[in-house]
């Protein structure tokens, strides 16, 4: 059994789309084309990738997001092997696909992607956004080669970029605002937080210090949050990190007790990368390395 890699590269599009015409735009041929040859990568592999469901449309079979992995893994090998031969030549050529949080965006990548550009010209970048437990995910399944997330950075291969800390804010003539720092106990039924890579690092530290806590309101972007803080639905706690990245004209105070965590890059292995992904991942940590 030999893969035809014209319909591997057909599976891993429709995967992405999870739609036949989607699909055959992004790969510029015929919606018929993209059918016969899906039906024959899985003839030939003799199993179901996909299930055609009335209500969802297509979706992935157990098997078929296994195969997908795989694929993912192939399509990095195949990568990898063309920038090999370009990095022999002295000329890095092929695709960096990118994980990254709004803030890290805003904060991180820009000058980065600058630096990276002016040395590597032949390289594309492809950016993905999410919070940090969805890029985890991403890495994970191969979406993505190289993600900058918030810590816990579970048991991937990790590169510290930044040292974060979270802090309160609150509007102008809140009852806190003469205080020089806001005790997460006594206002511990009043918090709004962020999801997605904020909650972990003020969860676990509630849970350590024995405060008990009572879930008010969270929500999932720092825009959100300050425009939940502004309309005085209670006290904002968020990451310096972020909170740098989104105009606001709220007051700041320093928490009791003090949160902190890290924000890094992460891998299944920068050994294992490709030279562009490695490159790019040098370029950052050039750029942003804290010291330990």
């Amino acid at each position: 059994m030999s893969v035809n890699m014209n319909h591997l590269e057909v599976f891993m599009k429709v995967a992405e789309k999870m739609n036949m015409t989607e699909a055959a735009k992004a790969l510029f041929i015929s919606q018929p084309a993209v059918s016969k040859a899906l039906i024959q990568f899985e003839n030939t592999l003799q199993v179901k990738l996909f299930i055609r469901d009335k209500q969802n449309g297509l979706v992935l079979t157990e098997v078929g997001k296994e195969m997908l992995s795989l694929a993912r893994q192939m399509k990095e090998i195949e990568d990898k092997m063309v920038q090999l031969a370009c990095q022999e030549n002295k000329l890095l050529r092929g695709k960096v696909k990118i994980g990254s949080f709004p803030a890290a965006s805003t904060n991180l990548l820009p000058e980065a992607i600058c630096l990276f550009r002016s040395q590597y010209p032949d390289v594309t970048i492809e950016l993905m956004e999410g919070n940090s437990n969805q890029i985890k995910q991403w890495v994970e399944d191969r979406t993505v080669e190289i993600g900058i997330v918030a810590s816990p950075f579970d048991h991937y291969d990790v590169h510290i970029l930044e040292h974060d800390s979270m802090v309160a804010i609150i509007p102008e003539n809140h009852p806190l605002q003469a205080e020089h720092e806001v005790s997460l106990e006594q206002n511990r039924n009043d918090l709004i937080f962020c999801k997605g890579g904020h909650e972990s690092a003020v969860l676990n530290t509630l849970h350590e210090q024995q405060i008990p806590f009572q879930e008010s309101l969270t929500v999932q972007t720092a825009e959100t949050l300050v425009h939940m803080v502004q309309k005085k639905l209670g006290i904002g706690i968020i990451s310096k990190f972020t909170l740098s990245s989104v105009s606001h004209s709220l007051i700041v105070k320093e928490i009791i007790p003090r949160i902190t965590r890290d924000i890094g890059i992460i891998a299944h292995s920068f050994d294992e990368a490709t030279p562009a992904a490695r490159e790019f991942v040098k370029v950052l940590g050039q750029l942003y390395r804290s010291s330990e």
